[in-house]
């Protein structure tokens, strides 16, 4: 049966490989994105089927997390499943960052990261519980929430946290047969990392993982797709790491 899946964060990288597995499955997909118009465009336009939308919103804001489920919504018929993928990632190593600096980004990382998170699952689940959908809502975490992030720590933070609000929610919905689960991805390769996978700086990335290699986009799609259907609700309340065996816990 198609269901609405919205992602956030869909323009490119892991975002677009969700979209499209959603999609290749006769899911309805709204893209959404942030600020990367064109990107996204091109996502929409690569999605097999029909019945897609393009939405877009800074998730920070309260109001606009809001206008994105609602639109995402009356788009698709309805939000059944609910993929928090868009993330802010802007380096900030504690030595080297000014204080007016750290403040500005760890604003925004968790603004985007977290607090988005939650608000978009807010007004998503709602939706679901107003329709009796028994939905799903998968959360993109990531490695650096177990082993740091020592260049992110905004990051490695909010995805720590954004982590434990998914099995908190996962308690939470559960009486509403709403099942919630994270994947903790380790290096993926994205648009946005490709610089490290250049030169002699591949060899060193690679290396994290025994098997030699970094994970695709695709590989992180296929465990969300996993994640959001309906064989997986008794792994409500799991994270599910996708790291190539480079960090174990």
């Amino acid at each position: 049966m198609s269901r609405g899946v919205l992602v956030t964060g869909a323009a490119r990288g892991i975002g677009r490989a969700v979209a499209n597995a959603f999609a290749q499955r006769g899911d309805r997909v709204a893209v959404h994105y942030g600020t990367r118009a064109a990107d996204a465009a091109a996502t929409l336009e690569g999605l097999e089927g029909d019945g897609h939308a393009l939405v877009s919103g800074d998730l920070s804001h309260p109001e606009e997390a809001r206008r994105v489920v609602e639109e995402a919504s009356a788009a698709l018929g309805g939000v059944d499943v609910l993929v928090n993928n868009a993330a802010a990632n802007p380096p900030h190593p504690l030595p080297d960052t000014s204080y007016e600096q750290w403040q500005r980004e760890w604003q925004h990382v968790i603004g985007v990261n977290l607090f988005g998170a939650a608000n978009v699952s807010y007004c998503a689940a709602h939706d679901m519980i107003a329709r009796g959908s028994a939905g799903r809502i998968v959360n993109v975490g990531s490695r650096g929430a177990f082993r740091g992030e020592p260049d992110h720590p905004a990051y490695g933070a909010s995805k720590a946290a954004l982590h434990s609000l998914g099995q908190s929610l996962a308690v939470s919905l559960a009486p509403y047969g709403i099942a919630v689960a994270s994947v903790a991805p380790g290096f993926t390769a994205t648009e946005s990392v490709a610089h490290r996978l250049e030169g002699a700086a591949r060899a060193e990335v690679e290396a994290q993982s025994p098997f030699g290699r970094v994970a695709g986009p695709d590989e992180v799609a296929s465990a969300v797709l996993y994640l959001a259907s309906p064989e997986a609700t008794w792994s409500s309340g799991a994270i599910l790491d996708v790291n190539g065996a480079s960090h174990l816990r």
